[in-house]
């Protein structure tokens, strides 16, 4: 059987059998990959997360839904999501500071989990803390919509030319 014929016969039975929750997160899945096909997002991550970035004043604000597909079994966010929107938010403005011949990548992440995550969504605000010539320092905090602050981060990225990768 082809791949496209097995893949659609097992989301029919993933469907069929869904509770409300599966569902939420299938219609999400579904919907990522979607934007990502339509260049609505520039990464899967970015579609299946639903986030939205802006960069404005020097800072990358990113905001994410909540939603049980970020959730871990005590059915919380799980921390290594809002470092992965932490390392997204501080990512994207690093760039925006570059040329288009490079790009940084992350070499540190340190982050400080505060409190739970709850509501309806989380803020990330990212600002850089120093630019050299081959590396950059970046802080950012995560809100939750109370305005509670949820995580704190500062990471470290390294400037490369885009053809070393």
């Amino acid at each position: 059987m082809k791949t496209k014929e097995k893949l659609s016969e097992d989301l029919l039975e993933l469907f069929a059998e869904a509770n409300e929750e599966e569902l939420i997160v299938l219609k999400q899945l579904l919907a990522g990959i979607s934007q990502k096909k339509h260049g609505e997002k520039t990464t899967y991550l970015d579609g299946l997360y639903n986030i939205d970035i802006q960069l404005k004043d020097q800072e990358c604000i990113l905001e994410i839904p909540l939603s049980p597909l970020l959730n871990n079994p005590l059915n919380i966010v799980h921390g290594g999501v809002i470092a992965t929107i932490i390392d997204t938010a501080m990512g994207t403005l690093s760039n925006s500071f570059l040329q288009e011949f490079e790009g940084a990548v992350t070499t540190q992440l340190n982050v400080h989990y505060l409190a739970q995550s709850k509501g309806d969504y989380l803020v990330c605000k990212a600002k850089c803390d120093h630019k050299g010539a081959k590396t950059m320092v970046l802080s950012a905090e995560v809100y939750r919509e109370d305005g509670k602050k949820v995580a704190q981060a500062s990471g470290s990225f390294f400037i490369v030319r885009k053809q070393e990768y």
